[in-house]
Parts: structure tokens; C-alpha cells; sequence
């Protein structure tokens, strides 16, 4: 099994900052972003990972590539702490830049050479998870019991409007349809869809057919993975996987503030400080 990272946008929503740092390059606390989707892949055995760029975001190879120089240092002090948090993935990381911004489904076309004839997951770095069991794992093992292409989703989270919610057939494993940001009331399941999916080689062909038509209808903006999808789903080829664990959202300022706030309480050291931080604020209001 592969992984594909799918990281060429521009992160307009978090300018200045992403005129020069990638977005996933934006720390947690003292971990970028990237990073816990790598650390996730490995941990479920995927050991080949595409992170798919554009031309601004040379910082994400260099972040998975040795630091020689510090490692130098380290080693005459003897830090081998400091030595473990710069060593590189215990995998291979490829890079492929994607020239042209045209979506997502754009995006996923240009990684048929690199995953082949296999199925494989990808993740949209703007949802990191915790968790006992990675997300990609929880994937990679609805796969294998079904042996169909699976998206990951959150039981009734607040604001439900704001997903892709996923309608699901009569044995409510399938996935038929997806609505885009139902009106409240009229949501076909409480099932999120969220950015990680495990795809199977079958969607490449669709993902060509839709490009013809995207191409021949004169559209000249994204061309998003959905079309493929829902020809996947009328085949009975897509499967729903419920997310155990947390999801955090960080492809907003606000949902990157509370992603930093929520990973940083479980951090006795950290908690303390959020705590102490609160009741100071609290304070000034009195």
C-alpha cells in the first residue's frame, strides 16, 4: 500500500504567512503538519509516500531530507534526543510538483505512475488525526474486508451543513451519493466525509473520462475527483469507514488555532500552561 499527500495549494486562507511558508509546513506546537500524516502512514505500513507540490514549497523536501550539519552537532554533544527528532521517516518520500492548479481531481491523475495497479490512500493534509489507531490502518482494513475504494467519515459532527455528507445504502456500508453542504433537515445520514480516503486503481479511468468532459465543456477552472467518484459509488465500489479517534481540522485559521489548543492539552506540560493562560484572561475581564 501507498500514500499520496496531496499539498500544492496555496493556502490563500492563512496569507501573508503562505506567500513564503507552505501551509504544511505550519506547526503544531513543534511539529508541522505534514508530519503527523507521515508519522500516521508508517504507522500503518505504508512505507512509499508522494507528497504532490507546487513550485513554492521546496521547504517540504527539505524538512524530510537529512540535516548533516546538525546532525554533526548533535553528535559531538552527544544529543541523541535532539538526534532522534531530526532523523528523517523511516520511509521513502518522492516528490512530484503539480505545475498547473486544476483540483483535485487533477491532481489525483498525476500519481498513476507512481501507485500503479495498487490501491492506495490519500490524505488532504487539512485534516490530521489522533488516535490508538491511525486513520490510514482504519482505512487500509475496511479495504481488506470489502475490497472497495472506502472514504473516512465523522459520525454527526456540529454544523453538519458544512460537509460533503455521504448517503448510504440500505446496508449502510455502500456509499451512493454525496450532498455538498445540505440545507439543515435535509442531510441524507450524519456521515462527514473527510480528507482521507483509500482508493482503488478503478478510478483512474473515470478520473480520465471526467477530465475529457471537463475539458470539452470549455471549463477552464478545478477539476475536482467527485465525478470519478460517484461513477465508482453506481458500481457499488465505494464503502463508508467511520473514524475512531479525533480528527483536527486545520484548514482554517480558527479550526488551526483549536487544532494547536486541543493536541496541546493533552500535554500535562502544555495543559498547565493553557490553563494558567485562561485564568489570567479571565481575570483581566473582571
Amino acid at each position: 500500500m501507498k500514500g499520496v499527500i496531496i499539498a500544492a495549494g496555496y493556502g490563500t486562507r492563512f496569507l501573508p504567512v503562505t506567500k513564503t511558508v507552505p501551509k504544511e509546513m505550519l506547526p503544531i506546537i513543534d511539529r508541522p503538519a505534514i508530519d503527523f500524516i507521515v508519522s500516521e502512514f508508517i504507522q500503518s505500513g505504508i512505507k512509499e509516500i508522494l507528497i504532490l507540490t507546487s513550485r513554492r514549497k521546496k521547504a517540504l523536501d527539505d524538512y524530510f531530507d537529512r540535516e548533516t550539519e546538525l546532525e554533526e552537532v548533535f553528535m559531538r554533544e552527544g544529543a541523541a534526543a535532539k538526534l532522534a527528532k531530526i532523523a528523517p521517516p523511516e520511509a521513502d518520500i518522492f516528490f512530484r510538483r503539480q505545475n498547473e492548479m486544476k483540483g483535485t481531481g487533477h491532481a489525483l491523475m498525476q500519481v498513476k505512475s507512481f501507485v500503479g495497479d495498487e490501491p492506495f490512500v490519500v490524505a488532504y493534509p487539512d485534516d490530521l488525526h489522533t488516535g490508538d489507531v491511525p486513520l490510514a490502518a482504519q482505512l487500509i482494513k475496511k479495504y481488506e474486508e470489502t475490497g472497495c475504494s472506502v472514504m473516512s467519515a465523522l459520525h454527526n459532527p456540529p454544523h453538519l451543513e458544512r460537509y460533503g455528507i455521504l448517503k448510504l445504502d440500505s446496508d449502510k456500508a455502500h456509499v451512493v451519493d454525496i450532498v455538498e453542504k445540505p440545507a439543515p433537515g435535509t442531510e441524507p445520514s450524519q456521515e462527514a466525509s473527510i480528507g482521507r480516503y483509500l482508493f482503488t486503481p478503478d478510478i483512474f479511468p473515470f478520473l480520465a473520462e471526467g477530465w475529457e468532459k471537463h475539458c470539452q465543456a470549455g471549463n477552464t477552472g478545478e477539476y475536482f475527483h467527485v465525478y470519478a467518484l460517484k461513477k465508482l459509488m453506481d458500481q457499488k465500489k465505494v464503502v463508508c469507514a467511520v473514524i475512531k479517534g479525533e480528527r483536527l481540522d486545520t484548514g482554517t485559521p480558527a479550526g488551526y488555532l483549536s487544532a494547536i489548543i486541543r493536541y496541546a492539552y493533552e500535554n500535562p506540560e502544555y495543559r498547565k500552561v493553557i490553563l494558567e493562560e485562561v485564568e489570567r484572561l479571565e481575570g483581566k475581564k473582571k
